[in-house]
């Protein structure tokens, strides 16, 4: 199992970090150590003084693929879940000021929580999901598919020109405006729609 990340998806969520419009989608990965179930609790790490919440729904791949074409790209993913890109933030500026990879700032232990899934029939539009998530008890974010640049499907087929697609591989679609920092402490919440499917304590 591998996890395969979007970045700048959301033009909200570029604009704020002052990042370029890309003209096709950013691609990071997670091994998967960086995955985090069961709601278990997400333990700061002594490394950073930056980690930042960033929620994403996150799709299951549901059979092998590669190089597939776009308009087949939604038989080969079958269920829906959300996340949580957790980001140190401050080793990613770092990294970039150096011109270097950023790959330990988006890939380190626990770095993505992820809830239990929804077949893809229990949508009605895919793309129009509503997302959002809560810390504390207050809403930090909120998205929707509509507003996202590159939809699933044509996601699914531009990752399959370069990764073979596994079954049970998993694809983070990208987070709309509102990231921030998560404190030690703090409770956070993700729902699809109004159905709560993820928490992770922060520790």
């Amino acid at each position: 199992m591998k996890i395969l990340a979007i970045g700048r998806n959301y033009v909200e969520h570029i604009e704020e970090l002052n990042n370029e419009r890309p003209s096709e989608p950013v691609i990071f990965t997670k091994p998967d150590t960086a995955l985090l179930k069961n709601n278990a609790p997400f333990y700061y790490p002594g490394f950073s003084q930056d980690i930042h919440h960033e929620v994403e729904l996150v799709l299951k791949i549901g059979r092998e693929g590669k190089n597939i074409q776009e308009k087949f790209a939604h038989k080969y993913y079958d269920q829906i879940g959300i996340g949580i890109d957790f980001t140190a933030r401050d080793l990613q500026q770092n990294a970039k000021e150096k011109g270097l990879p950023w790959a330990i700032a988006k890939g380190f232990n626990g770095s993505a929580p992820v809830s239990g899934f929804k077949d893809i029939t229990h949508f009605k539009d895919l793309n129009d999901i509503t997302f959002s998530l809560f810390i504390d008890d207050n809403l930090q974010q909120k998205g929707n598919t509509a507003l996202m640049l590159f939809s699933f499907d044509y996601i699914v087929a531009y990752l399959s020109t370069f990764f073979t697609l596994k079954k049970g591989d998993l694809i983070f679609t990208g987070t709309p405006a509102g990231v921030g920092p998560v404190r030690t402490g703090q409770k956070l919440a993700a729902y699809i729609e109004d159905e709560k499917l993820l928490e992770c304590e922060i520790k």
